[in-house]
């Protein structure tokens, strides 16, 4: 198994380079940075949200009419891979689980193969801001969580775009989906607070939004939308804020 996964990471990443540069270099894994320790400690994490990622891929392959779709996708800081395991459960594509903690990947190989999609995922070790992607090579770049925790996310939104083909989306945020029953969405955020530094940094959405709006304005991206999940009934529960951006052009 060791050896599988070793071919499939370095596969990944010689196909992703094919054919063109980057526009920043690669940055490489760092034992003392990402850890093992805070693989694990992303997986407690992870394991409170579970309820959070099959309503979020349902209404993703739902908006963008993925279903039926092939292509190549990829989850930016998808950690563990909950959320490409389950776009893999309702899409014909391939997703590829990119993460700057190189000890999720094996594990994540290991799960996608259980769960009976592991010959149309990839695992491969990126930082946002340096994707080791080729230009206009993603079909459809989604991410839960991970935008803020981008040192300088006026770049990881820039890589995000180049590697988009023309005609490709990215959806990215955090929170929830607003698909996710209501009272899923409460019990998530209050076992969040119980846990205390385990739950997520506390953050405004006015100001969030403002922030990602500047972003788009900086790099002159125009076809984007924000959304702000509020279902019926989920006053007062936090339900994040996404961002959806088109690349336009054909492919």
């Amino acid at each position: 198994m060791k050896t599988t996964v070793c071919i499939r990471l370095v596969f990944v990443v010689l196909l992703s380079y094919a054919g063109s540069g980057l526009c920043a270099p690669l940055l490489y894994p760092s034992s003392e940075t990402f850890t093992q320790q805070d693989a694990a400690k992303m997986q407690t994490t992870a394991s409170v949200l579970s309820p959070v990622y099959g309503p979020l891929a349902d209404h993703v392959v739902a908006k963008f009419d993925l279903a039926d779709k092939e292509g190549i996708g990829i989850d930016i800081g998808g950690g563990p891979g909950n959320l490409v395991i389950e776009l893999c459960k309702r899409t014909r594509m391939y997703w590829i689980d990119s993460d700057i903690n190189p000890y999720f990947l094996p594990k994540f190989v290991e799960t996608a193969a259980a769960a009976g999609v592991g010959e149309r995922v990839g695992a491969v070790f990126a930082d946002a801001q340096a994707l080791p992607f080729r230009d206009n090579y993603a079909d459809v770049v989604v991410s839960r969580g991970s935008f803020p925790f981008w040192e300088d996310k006026r770049l990881g939104f820039a890589e995000v775009y180049r590697v988009l083909k023309p005609g490709g989306v990215a959806y990215i945020g955090r929170g929830f989906s607003e698909n996710l029953p209501v009272e899923t969405a409460r019990t998530i955020r209050d076992r969040q607070k119980q846990g205390g530094k385990q739950g997520p940094p506390p953050y405004n959405v006015d100001e969030t939004e403002r922030e990602l709006r500047s972003i788009m304005r900086s790099l002159k991206i125009k076809h984007y939308t924000i959304h702000r999940p509020q279902p019926p009934g989920s006053e007062g529960i936090n339900y994040g804020i996404w961002i959806e951006i088109h690349k336009r052009g054909k492919t």
